[in-house]
């Protein structure tokens, strides 16, 4: 595979496809309002291409042994950026909110609600030095709790990310009745959110950093 001029870390590649936004409307999953998650037999349920078909397609593209060195070093760099944002919980969401984009946030993340959780919230629960974090979180879960967290499939994961974007503890919506309706006015994340929060932000991280290097080392076998 060809050398990434771009970048020195392939931590740091994982950022590019948000850096100007490629392939913009494959970086989540919407699911109806009165959905319980993805269903067995949908990958994308409202649309044509979704996180999911993305990541299958660019595992295809990484472990082809007829794909160009260019196409799986992008392949390479969307994934790692693919699988991160399937465990970020408002990727799997509804579209009517924009993920929570247009869910306005106070308290220690004055943003909106999918902001708060891709940067804000993310750096109060894991800090800002990557390695650092890295290490942490590894020290953190034993060997038997990350090979389990590597079973399952991608959409196994993201209904794992959605059913903590439903949860009451997120804020996100208003259960009523079989619809999850979008909060009314701003919603507080104070200190008792970010407290009850972090442990999900953290395990979240981990789960996608173990996950990802399985996937790779399938793709490379």
């Amino acid at each position: 595979m060809q050398l990434d001029t771009g970048f020195d870390f392939y931590r740091d590649s994982c950022i590019w496809p948000d850096h100007p936004k490629k392939r913009a409307e494959e970086h989540f999953i919407n699911v109806a309002r009165n959905a319980n998650g993805i269903g067995p037999n949908e990958q994308c349920p409202t649309a044509n291409v979704c996180l999911l078909s993305e990541i299958e397609d660019d595992m295809s593209v990484l472990s082809s042994p007829g794909s160009s060195d260019e196409d799986k070093l992008k392949s390479l760099k969307f994934l790692g950026h693919w699988i991160g944002d399937l465990h970020q919980p408002l990727h799997v969401s509804f579209e009517s909110d924009r993920g929570g984009n247009d869910i306005r946030v106070t308290g220690q993340c004055r943003t909106n609600m999918h902001s708060a959780w891709d940067t804000c919230m993310l750096q109060l629960a894991i800090g800002s030095d990557v390695t650092g974090a890295a290490t942490d979180l590894l020290n953190s879960f034993d060997a038997a709790i990350r090979e389990e967290w590597a079973t399952g499939d991608t959409k196994d994961w993201a209904n794992e990310s959605f059913d903590i974007a439903v949860a009451a503890n997120t804020r996100y919506c208003v259960q009523s009745q079989s619809t999850c309706d979008v909060p009314g006015g701003n919603v507080a994340l104070d200190e008792e959110y970010v407290r009850v929060n972090t442990p999900i932000l953290r395990e979240q991280v981990a789960k996608a950093g173990v996950r990802l290097a399985h996937m790779l080392e399938k793709a490379f076998q």
